[in-house]
């Protein structure tokens, strides 16, 4: 049986059906502050309650005979982590500890954690691979950092079978019905500015990059769920200890997701240009290799498929067709 913390919001939602395909028995914690059961495959078991209550993930570990987490659950707003930072330190890094803690103490020894690529800050090369410096720019990516540390110790002394999957940007849609509502991410962002006829924001066109927006690595959170599934066969096969980019190799700027909106919806909409946010590095692209050649998982999704599939989603939860213009920018 795996466990998913975290398994009811967005990324948790199509991790668990990837699991669910790859014929794995599933039950899920959240705290459901941002998750969606509803959502979940029918079936599934859904504990609510906190991974800061280490007793509380004890009985569900025993309650389920749990033999490897996925460890999702966390903040993941940069910009709030900033203002916020205390707040995301407490879920963040006490929630790791709590999840190792029930673990050791009901011999649970295999895991898969939810990084980030926030972990690197500025890349000073094209792309950045997993032994690049880490260097995070907010308390979001540090608290993922101190995450990754805890897992290695611990993991080192308990014999913990581990991987840490370092995410980029995640966007997209696996179904209609899974669509991201996160008001910390580009994307929504955008179209929940198109729903009421507004410019969305851009912030900043000085960075040093082709088009002076920001570059970032999108990927589709189908093909990160599917390398959850990839990752938790290989920590059952061998014991493990092991960091993995999840991410396309490829760079897109604001611009370019901007462009594929446009696309997607077809909305002319136009954006404004605002100040850079505090810790926004100017372009973090992920080098692949190491989980292609290791593991065989590859991304297969692109930039259209992935603005393409989140407007569909959008556009179904308002009750749209994916194809009409929004009411507010008409």
């Amino acid at each position: 049986m795996l466990l998913v913390t975290g398994g009811a919001g967005y990324i948790g939602t199509h991790v668990v059906r990837a699991l669910g395909g790859a014929g794995h028995d599933v039950v899920v914690v959240d705290d459901l502050s941002d998750g969606h059961p509803e959502l979940l495959p029918d079936g599934i078991p859904v504990e609510v309650g906190t991974v800061l209550d280490t007793d509380f993930m004890m009985d569900v570990l025993d309650m389920y005979r749990v033999d490897c987490v996925v460890h999702l659950a966390g903040r993941k707003a940069v910009d709030e982590s900033i203002t916020r930072p205390s707040f995301y330190y407490r879920q963040n890094v006490l929630g790791m500890q709590s999840v190792l803690a029930a673990m050791v103490r009901l011999d649970v020894r295999r895991i898969v954690f939810s990084s980030s690529a926030a972990v690197y800050g500025a890349v000073a090369d094209d792309t950045a691979a997993e032994d690049a410096p880490t260097a995070p720019r907010s308390p979001y990516g540090r608290t993922k950092l101190i995450c990754e540390w805890l897992l290695r110790d611990i993991a080192a002394v308990e014999g913990i079978s581990w991987s840490a999957l370092r995410y980029f940007n995640v966007a997209g849609a696996g179904g209609r019905d899974l669509a991201d509502h996160g008001v910390h991410n580009l994307v929504p962002r955008v179209f929940q500015a198109i729903d009421l006829g507004e410019e969305p924001t851009v912030f900043g066109d000085t960075y040093d990059t082709p088009d002076g927006t920001c570059i970032r690595d999108y990927i589709h959170v189908s093909d990160l769920a599917a390398a959850h599934a990839t990752v938790v066969d290989a920590v059952a096969a061998v014991p493990m200890s092991a960091i993995y980019n999840v991410g396309c190799g490829r760079g897109a700027s604001v611009l370019d997701v901007m462009r594929a909106a446009r696309e997607a919806s077809g909305v002319p909409f136009q954006w404004r240009i605002a100040e850079p946010r505090p810790g926004d590095p100017a372009r973090v692209v992920a080098d692949t290799h190491l989980i292609r050649d290791e593991l065989g998982w590859t991304a297969v999704h692109d930039l259209g498929d992935i603005v393409g599939s989140a407007w569909e989603a959008w556009s179904a939860a308002r009750g749209g067709t994916g194809a009409e213009l929004s009411v507010g920018a008409r």
